[in-house]
């Protein structure tokens, strides 16, 4: 499961913008916080703060210079801390240093400062990352899920939305399998507008996983969530519209789905599990290669049957979570 760190939330007093789902609303939020007190600042004829520079520099993507910013006020500054933390563990603008960015996060937890109160939910989702992952400190899958569970406040929307899918992810995994909790938390994490929640949502109802098999609740949530952008989603709606016979709608939309080759990228801008968005890539691309193959919704073409063949059998290994890869072998054999 590979994780990202929670953003920076704004202070309690930037509200959310209204109409903006899930956690882009935080970062509305803290867009037009900073933007009002550097006007504000600039209009008193002061200097911005060092917070304020070293912020946007960091959505400028300068990290060097936002690390210096932030080094300035790191003992008196709570929100630096955080991006301190949050830099020394991905290595941004600097080496990794995950034992220097727990020391920030742990810091922000164990405050009693009314200054971290609005930080400590990202915090306590960026250590469990942090145990999770074993990087820098042990790893531990039951602190991981204790401060997720800190994190996701039993499904406030106000908490960390991050943590809720995580847990959703968590549940799902051998190593804590409950299928019950997996639901409830994606539940949640959809009903604070989280995309990744809402495309595993729609394949648990689809398949009766945590919850009675509900096709009708489980396409409204897949097709919801592939139209907002889950690869995961679009690859299990082809898979669908392919056994219904839809073919002509799963030659479409696995067409569509398969048109991007950075994996990565897709995941960034969904904000989903890049391991997850190369299955739906490979679903998609498997079953656009049996259309092609067979001539179903698609005009018949063998080359790039087994050039999409090919593209199953790359997106299902790509780092881990095999996808179909047997089916893909055999067909592109025939191929071959």
């Amino acid at each position: 499961m590979a994780l990202h760190s929670e953003r920076l939330p704004p202070d309690c007093s930037a509200q959310p913008a209204p109409g903006t789902p899930g956690d882009d609303r935080i970062y509305a939020a803290l867009f037009a916080k900073l933007k009002e007190l550097l006007v504000r600042r600039a209009s008193d004829g002061d200097p911005p703060a060092p917070f304020l520079d070293g912020q946007r520099y960091y959505e400028q993507g300068l990290y060097e210079e936002a690390l210096t910013q932030f080094k300035k006020i790191e003992d008196t500054d709570f929100q630096a801390m955080f991006q301190l933390g949050v830099m020394y563990y991905d290595g941004l603008g600097t080496e990794k240093d995950p034992e220097r960015a727990v020391e920030y996060m742990n810091k922000i937890l164990n405050s009693d400062s009314p200054k971290a109160r609005h930080l400590k939910v990202a915090a306590a989702y960026n250590l469990g990352r942090a145990y999770y992952e074993g990087c820098g400190v042990k790893h531990s899958t039951e602190e991981a899920e204790r401060l997720w569970l800190i994190a996701a406040d039993n499904g406030n929307p106000k908490a960390s939305v991050k943590a809720q899918s995580t847990l959703g992810m968590l549940y799902s995994m051998p190593v804590l399998k409950d299928l019950k909790e997996a639901f409830f938390w994606h539940s949640e994490a959809c009903g604070n507008g989280n995309l990744e929640s809402q495309g595993a949502l729609g394949i648990m109802y689809l398949y009766g996983q945590g919850i009675r098999q509900n096709t009708k609740a489980a396409l409204k949530c897949l097709r919801e969530a592939a139209e907002r952008g889950n690869i995961y989603a679009q690859g299990h709606l082809v898979e669908y519209y392919y056994t219904k016979k839809f073919y002509s709608k799963a030659a479409d939309l696995a067409k569509r789905t398969t048109e991007n080759n950075d994996i990565n990228m897709l995941a960034k801008k969904a904000d989903c599990h890049p391991t997850y968005v190369a299955k739906g890539v490979a679903m998609a691309a498997f079953y656009l290669a049996r259309c092609l193959q067979l001539g179903r919704g698609i005009k018949q073409d063998q080359d790039a049957a087994k050039k999409y063949y090919s593209k199953a059998i790359q997106s299902c290994t790509w780092r881990i979570f095999p996808v179909i890869p047997k089916a893909a072998h055999g067909q592109l054999g025939r191929q071959i």
